[in-house]
């Protein structure tokens, strides 16, 4: 009697908003517990994305290249807990060169003539980019102690990501999304804070337009995602969401 190897499970595009709104719940309540929480969630985030990425990307050294992706976004999530302000992301770029140039010795490691190089390097590299930009979240909270404007930022994304899971065409869900998260930054603002309406709007459109467009990249992935990389697609742009919370909020807001 033969045993039978089981294939990997499929998961639908839908568990990418599930995980993704689960990555905001963790980093709401690191917020409001303590930085050390939110450090942790941001290291476990920045982790998960360099796990999964590799298998999103459907690229060979898939461990390597999430140590090389996952690792300097752990790194610049607890150089933005530590150093001294107001420099809470002067550390960040350094960790994107780090892991970048990790991205390029690694692809010469393998030799000439390996398969998908490019590839490779191109979205690892973008991979580095996402896993750092999370520090953000610190940088936020940490900027002026107001918990409420991340809260808003994180309203306005998993509207986008409820957006996301409706099952239509593209060309609906992204205008959709961006509308939809467009309002409810400034009624999150409303509600939780005393953010002007404007910048709040401005926040939310922009939230959601980075996030339909992550929808759009698994759209033209094409196939079902197995569970790490619906993990990393879920968790990436949340990271993204950080940072871009924390220039718009020192750019608009303050």
């Amino acid at each position: 009697m033969t045993a039978q190897v089981q294939a990997p499970a499929r998961l639908g595009s839908w568990v990418i908003g599930v995980i993704g709104i689960a990555g905001l719940v963790a980093i709401i309540a690191g917020v409001y517990l303590s930085r050390e929480a939110l450090t942790a969630v941001a290291v476990v985030i920045a982790l998960a994305v360099g796990i999964g990425w590799p298998h999103f990307l459907r690229i060979p050294a898939k461990k390597t290249l999430a140590a090389v992706i996952g690792l300097p976004g752990a790194g610049s999530a607890v150089a933005a807990s530590f150093v001294p302000a107001p420099g809470f992301l002067d550390w960040t770029p350094g960790f994107i060169a780090l892991g970048m140039m990790a991205v390029f010795l690694v692809q010469l490691i393998r030799g000439t003539g390996q398969a998908q190089r490019l590839e490779s390097t191109l979205g690892c590299c973008a991979g580095v980019l996402l896993s750092c930009l999370g520090a953000g979240w610190i940088a936020g909270a940490r900027f002026t102690g107001v918990r409420e404007m991340l809260l808003v930022a994180a309203i306005s994304a998993a509207v986008a990501l409820l957006a996301g899971l409706i099952r239509w065409p593209d060309s609906i869900i992204a205008p959709l999304g961006i509308v939809l998260a467009g309002l409810a930054g400034p009624l999150a603002g409303l509600v939780f804070s005393d953010i002007e309406v404007l910048p709040a709007a401005i926040f939310g459109v922009v939230v959601g337009a980075v996030l339909v467009s992550f929808r759009r990249l698994v759209t033209l992935r094409g196939g079902p995602l197995n569970l790490l990389a619906a993990l990393s697609m879920g968790l990436a742009p949340v990271s993204a969401v950080g940072s871009l919370a924390y220039f718009i909020d020192k750019l608009l807001i303050y």
